[in-house]
This record gives structure tokens, sequence and C-alpha cells, in this order.
């Protein structure tokens, strides 16, 4: 899994700029209305309001930082590493505040979690129990509760 996009976000914009197949697919997790654009009446567009092109510009330089942060994370870190990093991220992103820790939510299941970090169900499930039984959260069903965040936090730093 390469990205969760959200509402007004655009996919696939690259060939209507180099001609060539769009390099991965996607799938809506929730219900979506989408809407397509030809690329003849997005060039036209682009070349009306330059400012469009600009747009895409950014999203796409967004996107292939966000691939190359990917492809250096595979290649060089754990999946403690990985899988830390996310409960960090998710923490920080939308976690709330409890009297014994941050509560966050984990995706639908594990295989989704492990798709988002680039391993294997069994690999994520592991290295949950391993976090839960070292003190860092305390697990119920979706619903983590990271207890110790400095230490969570500290294995983005042990692990490179």
């Amino acid at each position: 899994m390469l990205s969760i996009e959200g509402p007004g976000s655009s996919v696939a914009e690259l060939p209507v700029f180099d001609g060539g197949d769009y390099p991965a697919s996607v799938t809506a997790i929730d219900d979506a209305t989408l809407l397509f654009v030809s690329k003849q009446d997005f060039q036209s567009l682009c070349l009306a309001h330059p400012q469009v092109s600009l747009k895409v510009l950014r999203v796409v330089g967004s996107r292939l930082r966000r691939l190359v942060g990917i492809i250096e994370e595979l290649s060089f870190t754990t999946v403690r590493h990985r899988l830390a990093a996310f409960l960090v991220r998710l923490a920080e992103t939308s976690g709330q505040r409890r009297p014994d820790g941050i509560e966050i939510v984990l995706p639908a299941n594990n295989q989704e979690l492990a798709s988002q970090i680039g391993t294997v169900r069994e690999l994520v499930s592991r290295n949950l129990s391993r976090f839960q039984a070292e003190g860092m959260l305390k697990i119920e069903g979706r619903n983590v509760t990271v207890t110790n965040f400095k230490n969570l936090e500290a294995e983005l730093h042990s692990s490179e």
C-alpha cells in the first residue's frame, strides 16, 4: 500500500503528462464518488489555467518524496521500526490523550496495517505483542493505548 487518499484527492495524474500507464492500482476502501477527467480535457484545463499545472506538480512532487521515503524505510529499517513509526504518527495525528496514555485506533485489521508498513500480518501481530509485553502499549481489539510514548518514540532512534 503506497498511500491512503481522502476526499478531494487526485490519483493517476502521471499518464496525463507522460502518456504511459499508471504504475499502481487504486481501490476504494469506503464508498466513493469518483470523477474522471479525460487526458485531452485535463490538458486543455492546464493550458487555460496554468495554476492547475503548478498544483499538479506540487501533488506529484509530494507523492514522489513520500515514495522515496517509503523505499528508504523498506530498504533500511526493520518491521519493528516501521511499526513504531506508524504508531507514533498515529498517536501524534489522531491520538486522544487519556489518563493512562494516548489512545489510538488501528486500521480495520492487521493485514491492512501490514500493507501500510510493507510487511506481513504475522510480523505486525508479533511486534504489537512485543510492544505490549515491554509495557509500551495496552491493546484491546483495534483500540491501543500508548502507555509509554517516550520508549515507543525511542524505537525510532535505536533502530536506525
